[in-house]
């Protein structure tokens, strides 16, 4: 289906399953020296080559060109990365984690905020085994990139496909440089895993289109300057062919953003209300009535979840730390090991879907099945350090409090894990529709 969406676009196949979910960045790092960033050079999984004769088993190894791209990422954390927060978090800490407009300029002046994008557009050209070396080595170390992270992997890609040359001139020179901030205005009430059945009106008048409605759980949208807006222009078609996408300016009159605090204290999702707001026809992207499928090949192309994994990992390396200094327990153990077990297991799922796509292939199933198993591994992590650390563990506050709390709210935070990003029902449903060709229900 995609490849007859985006033909002869061999780059766009590579680069979007390589996003990244960001609620691994809301996890505390206890310690980051810079020995300790250095001596992950290489700790990470390989390529997948097949066999050269049948009956030799298959090699897992980087090429000498990806080490040494992994070193260089090491080696600009082990400058750059920023001291996090120590000691309690207050709410404007904890919903500021993993965001950092400083260090997105960083990245900008070694040309890696945008690495997969074309040249041409400001990109690094960089590879899609690149793509997920970067991930996950900055997922690892918990680098705060959620400040471009939009504008990278949903914003400016879709531009790149169908935007004018004008929009792409603005928008795209913003995400690159690390100066433009951007947000998904995608779910609504009524509208999240079916995200078709969108209400928010976007209805022409004169040069102008007047959109009426209301997004929820858009991510960073107190902090965003523009919005990635779907919305229906044709309210008599059917639901899939009457959508539009726009550019919104999160700062138009008429734009309300409320905060939507989570359960562990952290904001950063919010609701956004818009009241008869007017977005001139020029912010449009693609054709009228098209956007689902701009829309769709979002979500579609989103779920590699290396950084997922790689995040998981270091949960899973701080909480082992914490657990040696405690009584021994079998039981503790061997659910840490198994979940370390499933860590690898993904790992080498990611560095698979990457191998897919260096070799041409839009990975589908494969992209569903890496979510499924990032999703639950690291909600099944939370549940398995609350069970491993006892009453201590659940307390947010007080002396008694393991690492002031952010076990507790970290349990917290991560029952949404299996339902962000796509549900774990819908990627079942792919992975037996798609990859067993089951039929649907």
């Amino acid at each position: 289906m995609w490849t007859a969406l985006l033909p002869g676009i061999s780059w766009a196949r590579r680069f979007y399953t390589q996003t990244s979910c960001a609620s691994c960045f809301r996890v505390f790092v206890f310690s980051t020296r810079r020995r300790d960033v250095r001596r992950r050079a290489g700790s990470g999984g390989a390529i997948m080559r097949p066999p050269s004769r049948p009956g030799i088993a298959m090699r897992f190894r980087f090429t000498p060109e990806q080490q040494a791209f992994r070193q260089e990422v090491l080696d600009f954390l082990a400058e750059n990365l920023p001291p996090e927060p120590e000691g309690k978090l207050d709410d404007r800490l904890r919903g500021e984690m993993g965001w950092s407009g400083e260090f997105s300029l960083k990245l900008a002046a070694k040309n890696w905020v945008a690495l997969p994008w074309p040249k041409e557009y400001g990109g690094l050209g960089g590879t899609a085994m690149q793509q997920v070396i970067f991930n996950e080595e900055m997922s690892y170390h918990r680098a705060p990139i959620g400040a471009h992270r939009r504008g990278v992997f949903y914003v400016g890609p879709i531009l790149i496909l169908y935007g004018t040359d004008e929009q792409k001139k603005k928008h795209l020179n913003a995400v690159t440089s690390g100066t433009g901030y951007y947000c998904q205005l995608f779910s609504e009430p009524g509208a999240g895993s079916d995200l078709a059945s969108l209400q928010t009106r976007a209805i022409r008048d004169g040069d102008d289109y007047v959109v009426s409605g209301q997004k929820i759980w858009t991510s960073d949208g107190h902090r965003a300057d523009y919005g990635w807006l779907v919305a229906r222009t044709d309210p008599d078609a059917p639901k899939h062919k009457g959508i539009s996408t726009f550019i919104l300016d999160m700062k138009s009159p008429g734009v309300t953003v409320r905060p939507l605090v989570n359960m562990a204290g952290s904001h950063s999702f919010n609701e956004v209300f818009f009241d008869n707001v007017r977005v001139p026809k020029e912010n449009m992207v693609g054709e009228e009535n098209r956007g689902w499928y701009h829309a769709a090949a979002t979500l579609d192309f989103e779920r590699s979840s290396i950084a997922v994994f790689a995040g998981t990992r270091r949960f899973l390396d701080d909480l082992a730390a914490v657990l040696r200094e405690r009584p021994r327990s079998n039981s503790v153990r061997h659910s840490i090991a198994d979940l370390y077990t499933t860590v690898l297991v993904g790992q080498m799922l990611s560095y698979s879907i990457g191998s897919m796509q260096e070799a041409g292939r839009v990975p589908n199933k494969e992209a569903s099945a890496a979510k499924l198993l990032s999703s639950e591994l690291r909600q099944n992590a939370s549940i398995a350090a609350i069970k491993a650390l006892g009453l201590e563990g659940q307390v947010e506050d007080g002396p008694g409090a393991v690492r002031y709390g952010r076990y507790a709210r970290d349990y917290l935070a991560n029952v949404s894990a299996t339902i962000a990003g796509g549900t774990s029902e819908i990627q079942r449903n792919v992975i037996a529709t798609r990859g067993l060709g089951l039929p649907r229900g």
